[in-house]
């Protein structure tokens, strides 16, 4: 766990992307740490009070407008990687409960695809021109780390909304840069598509091991923390096939394309400064 804590607690780009070992010994892990009220930042890379407005798509034939796009999916990998950090140093789990040891394993193995995706954006921002923290960094996704008590809604929030929502967003931004000639970065999404199908296949599987007599779906719902809602687990165009693959059953899909409440993605205040990751 001293990984994940220099992860989560030291500041440069480097200690979040530097790398962890799926097969060393856990050993036992009461969680008696005390959760930050923001991960450790470099200047560069602070939290920002500042909106950035996300790019039109009609101006993804420029070089700006594709950096700040991908600039802002990097936003959401480098808090994903800082939450499941914490997420690993905030559960307890046990070397005589082997199911809390391969929880945290597949929360790690999660994370490192995390600082796969994060690394891929800086590179094909850097080859537009631009740098990793020269636009303004949110902390939405953060901000709702301290509403997680359990494992249990650590997964309903990071597996099945902001990881089933990128489900739908990263193969229809994947098809928008391809589009615009940028078949380096549609690669980049598309790569992230295959592995965020496996983190919403985590969550599920976690999540219908636990949900007792309820159904997956009421089981998500009860773990979600207020305000957040199901809406927030869907893109802007709802792929429930995607959902599917992830092992989800249909019924899931199903109460997920039913689902309606007052939030509506083109109300987000930048949609991608809320739930793109």
């Amino acid at each position: 766990m001293e990984w994940a804590k220099h992860l989560l607690l030291a500041p440069d780009l480097s200690a979040k992307l530097s790398p962890l070992s799926l097969t060393a010994p856990m050993g036992a892990w009461d969680a008696s740490f005390t959760l930050p009220k923001s991960p450790a930042r470099s200047e560069r890379l602070k939290f920002s009070d500042e909106k950035m407005k996300f790019p039109k798509q009609n101006a993804f034939h420029q070089a700006l407008p594709r950096a700040q796009a991908i600039h802002s999916f990097g936003n959401h990998e480098l808090l994903a990687i800082e939450m499941m950090a914490a997420a690993l140093l905030v559960y307890p789990h046990s070397d005589i409960d082997p199911d809390s040891i391969r929880l945290k394993r597949g929360i790690m193995s999660a994370l490192r695809d995390e600082q796969k995706h994060l690394a891929l954006y800086i590179r094909r921002i850097q080859d537009l021109g631009h740098d990793f923290g020269e636009f303004p960094l949110n902390d939405f996704f953060w901000r709702q780390m301290e509403k997680l008590p359990t494992a249990a809604s650590f997964l309903s929030l990071m597996a099945l909304t902001f990881e089933s929502a990128n489900l739908d967003f990263s193969l229809f931004y994947e098809g928008i840069f391809r589009q615009a000639g940028d078949v380096q970065t549609a690669d980049v999404l598309l790569t992230v598509y295959e592995d965020e199908v496996t983190h919403v296949a985590l969550g599920g599987h976690w999540l219908d091991k636990w949900r007792g007599d309820q159904t997956l779906w009421d089981y998500y719902r009860a773990t979600l923390p207020f305000p957040i809602t199901p809406a927030r687990s869907r893109g802007l165009i709802y792929r429930p096939e995607t959902r599917l693959e992830a092992g989800l059953p249909q019924e899931w899909a199903d109460e997920l394309g039913r689902f309606i409440d007052p939030f509506k993605v083109t109300q987000r205040r930048g949609i991608h400064e809320t739930n793109s990751r």
